[in-house]
């Protein structure tokens, strides 16, 4: 295995809430997504190494924008609203939802999907639908399996199981174990993050 990328420097650079506001340094980028509170900000503040980059809230719906954190002037990773929120208007939920469509149809910078899931409970019909929409337009999908440090080792091949039946996750899709308490699944992502970057030189 190649050596741990190492995070030398992250901000963010970018809050868009239209596409005329995107990156145009064509860097790789990163796309998260996850039901709302589902962990997204701890796991980019685990993946980079700082406590506070990506605030965390406890209401749900608070991320309204598109936002890019550069990392390592390399890359982004890229947070977009929580979905399955019902705490903002419908006007702001559908405009938000065509941006985030937009985006996954025709970003060409989009290198891979870090799907967030909570390994605690079964996939929300939410889930299952994001998760159908990215297999159909073909876009490749990693399932981060979040807050693993919750659940007792013996229910892990019980949950693992449930997810990967009701999301009917393709056998081209990988899944990681992850916690923002423990640090657990940090080292596979970046990992993966540095192997996707070398493809992409």
């Amino acid at each position: 295995m190649a050596n741990l990328m190492k995070i030398n420097n992250a901000f963010l650079k970018i809050l868009a809430t239209r596409i005329s506001q995107y990156p145009t340094d064509e860097l790789p980028e990163f796309l998260l997504v996850g039901r709302s509170n589902v962990g997204k900000s701890s796991f980019i503040n685990t993946l980079i190494g700082q406590k506070n980059l990506a605030r965390t809230s406890s209401t749900p719906g608070k991320t309204q924008t598109l936002n890019f954190y550069l990392v390592n002037n390399a890359f982004y990773l890229v947070d977009v609203p929580g979905y399955g929120y019902a705490s903002i208007n419908r006007d702001m939920q559908k405009k938000m939802g065509l941006l985030i469509e937009e985006y996954l149809e025709n970003r060409k910078q989009l290198k891979r999907v870090f799907m967030i899931i909570d390994f605690r409970i079964k996939p929300t019909e939410d889930d299952i639908l994001m998760y159908q929409f990215l297999k159909y337009y073909d876009i490749p999908v990693t399932i981060i399996l979040n807050k693993c440090d919750k659940v007792g080792s013996s229910k892990y091949d019980k949950n693992f199981k449930v997810i990967k039946e009701n999301l009917d996750i393709s056998k081209d899709d990988n899944m990681i174990m992850f916690s923002s308490l423990n640090k657990k699944g940090r080292d596979e992502v970046l990992n993966l993050i540095e192997t996707l970057l070398v493809e992409t030189i």
